[in-house]
């Protein structure tokens, strides 16, 4: 676990700024008929163009598969997280695509992520993004000086479980700044009071992965990345670069129009 100085939390904000700009023209973008490997191309040419790096192309894989291919994660439908991009995956009317994304700007990383809407989807897909985004939100006002890392995971699987959801159990938030995964873990579930204290210089990447029936996931055999719902179901995946400070929380990057969680 690693402290950062208003310094290091400055130039993270710029970094997440950048990520959610591109997320926002990404929405824009978004359309039955276009590929998921053309969101792809459109990111990564928007943080080249920025001084940036894609975080997530060439990472290494944590078993024995290939490196990550993509500049994005573009998990459709019941995937997860970690889908590939591919020029074969072309959006429908009533998916819903997580579009995940991360990059290295002047020596520190941003990492944030957004499930959106491809044109009018089932009502319960619209409920499930709204509840997945609202969990965020609830995990974002626990990320306060004295507070506990359970603390985030339980406000997020409490509002997730009353709505009839599932918290994933696999994948988990984490600590970010100079490296893109740093201590603590930060899980979306558990008890309150548990863990890692917070303290004032903590920069967490808080990311609340929902899926609208079990919990259980498998990885993709096909690409040994993708990781997809065992039923089937929905899944949904939200998340913000998030440092703790004496004011209280601060989401990294917000743009104007966006929700203040806290």
């Amino acid at each position: 676990m690693v402290l950062k100085s208003a310094a290091e939390i400055e130039i993270m904000d710029e970094a997440n700024r950048l990520l959610r700009g591109i997320l926002r023209e990404v929405g824009a973008r978004i359309a039955p008929g276009v590929t998921t490997l053309e969101l792809d191309r459109f990111v990564e040419e928007r943080i080249l163009a920025a001084g940036g790096k894609p975080a997530f192309k060439g990472y290494p894989h944590p078993g024995l598969g290939p490196d990550f291919p993509g500049t994005i994660c573009a998990s459709l439908n019941d995937e997860v997280v970690h889908g590939v991009p591919s020029p074969r995956v072309t959006l429908r009317e009533g998916d819903i695509l997580s579009v995940d994304v991360g990059v290295l700007y002047r020596g520190y990383y941003g990492d944030t992520a957004e499930t959106f809407a491809v044109g009018k989807v089932s009502e319960e897909a619209r409920h499930l993004l709204e509840v997945t985004r609202e969990a965020l939100e609830r995990g974002v006002r626990q990320a306060v000086e004295g507070n506990r890392v359970s603390d985030i995971g339980h406000a997020v699987q409490a509002h997730v479980e009353l709505h009839g959801f599932s918290v994933v159990r696999e994948f988990v938030g984490h600590g970010i700044g100079a490296r893109l995964h740093e201590e603590p873990q930060i899980p979306n579930y558990g008890p309150p009071g548990k863990g890692m204290r917070l303290s004032p210089g903590m920069v967490l990447a808080i990311e609340p992965m929902v899926n609208a029936g079990g919990a259980e996931v498998l990885l993709s055999a096909e690409d040994g990345w993708t990781a997809r719902t065992k039923d089937g179901s929905l899944s949904a995946h939200f998340e913000y670069s998030v440092a703790v400070t004496e004011a209280g929380p601060r989401v990294l990057g917000l743009l104007p129009g966006d929700a203040r969680p806290w």
